[in-house]
């Protein structure tokens, strides 16, 4: 296994075979130091699909474990270690998958968690602002309990598996990544996020005009907590997707906030969007649309 190169980072698949085909094909032509999977993806509601058709392959065991195994066996030594999120689409219900391929060694599920890779610690974290969307197994309110117009509160939404209450209302994507830093020096540290910082290249939302009640929808719906956790700590590098037309509307997948590179998989185009980096020289990483 290879700790040093290239790092891909794809996200926001949503279940798209035609991009996992791709994504493979990629993998089989160039494995990389690393690959990091961002969240986002699975189809829309298969949780419901899965629940109703006990026992049946699941999409992440049929569509994503299956072509690793086939990857690991053809690249052996070669196979890249795989990091592994949620996003605010995919059904928590399908945790149980994820743990699944961890347990297969095929990837790391980093949500809430570090780890390390060589001299460099990836931190993963899955939730996002209160969203307009039902589903809120990865929403958090984000530094207190407000929601953009539009949006939908917390308590009013759903969840695939059971959530205490206490929880639901009062835990803030502020004190979680609080916890998930502690006291630790991020100089080289990339964090695998799958909202990104308030009003960034990586946040617009196409709203242009549209108003709820009377009042403009924002138009930038990144997390407040999270700008101001890279503000204060400084990671070398963050990792984000969710909002998918915001490169083509601000003309650019990448940002900075002081030493910080921002890094965006999303796309709101038919292609695979793939984010290629050296950790060691992030100033030079490239997207491809594959």
């Amino acid at each position: 296994m290879q700790t040093t190169g290239e790092w891909f980072f794809v996200c926001d698949l949503h279940g798209s075979l035609t991009r996992y085909q791709k994504l493979f094909e990629v993998l089989a032509d160039r494995c990389p130091a690393a690959l990091l999977l961002g969240g986002d993806i699975l189809p829309s509601h298969a949780w419901r699909a899965a629940k109703s058709t006990p026992g049946s392959p699941d999409f992440i065991e049929r569509y994503i474990l299956r072509p690793l195994r086939e990857l690991r066996e053809r690249a052996g030594r070669r196979y890249p270690p795989v990091f592994v999120i949620l996003g605010n689409d995919d059904g928590r219900y399908y945790e149980e998958s994820v743990l699944r391929g961890e347990a297969e060694g095929l990837w790391t599920y980093l949500h809430g968690k570090k780890a390390a890779l060589g001299r460099f610690t990836l931190y993963g974290y899955s939730y996002v602002p209160p969203t307009p969307f039902l589903l809120k197994d990865w929403e958090r309110y984000d530094v207190s309990r407000y929601v953009d117009p539009g949006g939908v509160p917390l308590e009013e939404g759903m969840h695939s598996t059971p959530v205490a209450e206490s929880e639901i209302r009062y835990s803030t994507i502020k004190a979680d990544l609080e916890r998930l830093a502690g006291e630790d020096d991020l100089g080289d540290a990339a964090f695998l996020f799958h909202a990104p910082p308030h009003k960034t290249k990586l946040d617009r939302l196409g709203a242009d005009g549209k108003m709820i009640d009377r009042v403009p929808l924002e138009l930038h719906v990144g997390s407040i907590a999270i700008r101001r956790f890279i503000e204060a700590r400084q990671p070398l590098v963050t990792m984000h997707g969710h909002i998918h037309e915001s490169a083509r509307l601000m003309g650019s997948w990448q940002d900075q906030i002081g030493r910080t590179r921002l890094f965006s998989a999303a796309h709101d185009g038919p292609e695979l969007a793939v984010v290629r980096f050296d950790p060691e020289a992030p100033e030079r990483a490239r997207r491809d649309l594959v």
